[in-house]
């Protein structure tokens, strides 16, 4: 098993890597989306009711060139470029949508699994979601009041709609008509995704690159007038079924696994390690259920993660595991404070079980 850390766009630079050095992690997950315009901090502090921001990227997609000096940047401190998490929603919204530039999508995010695989990335992370990560809001009902992302369903209106110009809680076009997005069904839903990785994964073979996909978070049956695919265990399981490529394979969130009704995220573990069907794991903890849970330190949720590192451990698990976020800490760096207490545990345990 490999320690790993996250970042945001905005938070790919020396300084961070020296951090993820220093708290003893040895992989980089990164995005090159920023949630917020201009925003360069993490902070807990926006609210993911209001929309993440605006991506501004359409056109400009990841060069080989930028993904390459990435590399080398990351390498460079000692650390090794695991995966790119998440498609820029500029660059594939009518996929998502089914809209009328999906073909010419689909050639440009084509390009950049090339450009992915050249640069010598393994793993391409992605989100196959109308509505996105939305309904969550941050309290300070951590443990000691910490700042923590929580999902309340009697607090929200599941049922808002999304406006036009926006997918994945993000606007992509600020000069859209005035209207929302329709209601689409599952049905609809899978033969978008059906699509998207018929045309995708063989070229991600070719490339050597895995396309790793994340559940639904929040994980209810429809969000905003739209399907959601990921929501229950057995439907995220379902993926399998619809490609035995071996570049198909999970994103394995184990935060969201554990907030699904009835899910049993020892045996999801156990069965997709063994097989070898995982991307890379967010090692992150929750306390509760849909429709109310809220997201934990590494140690005080509901899932036992020393028996999780045990069960990778026996099945020979040897990729990546990211805290990927976790709640904030009263400090003058709470973001970072936080993140050093996870990996901080995570390395602890990791040695304790002899999985280093």
């Amino acid at each position: 098993m490999k320690l790993g850390l996250g970042l945001y766009r905005s938070l790919l630079n020396d300084s961070n890597f020296r951090f993820a050095r220093q708290a003893g992690a040895t992989h980089i997950v990164a995005q090159l989306v920023d949630y917020v315009k201009g925003g360069d901090s993490p902070s807990l502090t926006r609210n993911y009711l209001g929309g993440w921001g605006i991506t501004e990227n359409e056109g400009k997609l990841w060069t080989y060139e930028e993904l390459l000096a990435l590399r080398k940047q990351v390498e460079a401190h000692g650390l090794t470029l695991a995966a790119i998490e998440n498609f820029d929603p500029a660059h594939w919204y009518d996929i998502l949508l089914d809209g009328p530039k999906k073909a010419q999508q689909m050639e440009d995010i084509k390009a950049t699994i090339r450009n992915v695989g050249r640069a010598g990335i393994p793993v391409m992370g992605y989100y196959f979601s109308l509505a996105g990560v939305w309904g969550w809001t941050s309290r300070t009902s951590g443990r000691g009041q910490a700042p923590s992302v929580e999902f309340d369903q009697d607090a929200v209106d599941i049922r808002s709609p999304i406006p036009n110009g926006m997918v994945w809680n993000m606007t992509y076009d600020t000069q859209a008509p005035a209207g929302v997005v329709g209601p689409v069904s599952r049905e609809e839903m899978w033969e978008r995704l059906n699509y998207f990785l018929s045309e995708l994964l063989p070229v991600a073979e070719e490339n050597g690159v895995k396309l790793a996909a994340h559940p639904d978070d929040p994980p209810v049956p429809e969000l905003r007038g739209t399907a959601r695919l990921f929501y229950q265990a057995g439907e995220y399981e379902r993926l399998m079924e619809a490609s035995d490529s071996p570049a198909n394979v999970f994103e394995f969130c184990m935060g969201t696994l554990q907030e699904m009704q009835g899910s049993d995220i020892y045996a999801l573990l156990d069965k997709y390690s063994a097989l070898g069907k995982i991307g890379y794991i967010h090692f992150r903890n929750v306390k509760g259920k849909v429709p109310h849970y809220r997201e934990a330190f590494v140690d005080e949720g509901d899932i036992d993660m020393i028996r999780a590192l045990r069960i990778l451990k026996n099945n020979g698990y040897e990729g990546v595991l990211i805290p990927d976020h976790t709640p904030e800490m009263s400090c003058n760096a709470p973001w970072h404070a936080g993140m050093a207490f996870a990996l901080g545990y995570m390395r602890g345990a990791m040695q304790a079980i002899g999985s280093e």
